[in-house]
């Protein structure tokens, strides 16, 4: 798999509490070996965002991202709070 990050989701994650930032590492670790750990809670997205997918990084950060050719290429294109990715 290989995973690259949309420069809104850099924008976003530099601005994340060093905790979060810790979380959000380990859990695209996790991804990058198993997309859909029972944990993650990988999801497809409705509404406007139909065709893009989520997983769950804590209880309430999530992280948008778009899959291609079965997961050979990922783009993660944000991440934050539930309430700011939706």
């Amino acid at each position: 798999m290989k995973i690259r990050y949309h420069k809104n989701f850099e924008k976003k994650f530099k601005k994340l509490s060093p905790d979060v930032k810790k979380n959000v590492v380990s859990a695209v670790r996790i991804f990058s070996k198993n997309p859909f750990y029972t944990a993650l809670k990988n999801h497809p997205l409705k509404g406007s965002l139909k065709g893009k997918r989520a997983f769950s990084v804590t209880g309430d950060v999530r992280i948008i991202f778009e899959e291609y050719d079965g997961y050979v290429l990922v783009i993660m294109l944000d991440v934050g709070t539930h309430n700011q990715v939706y």
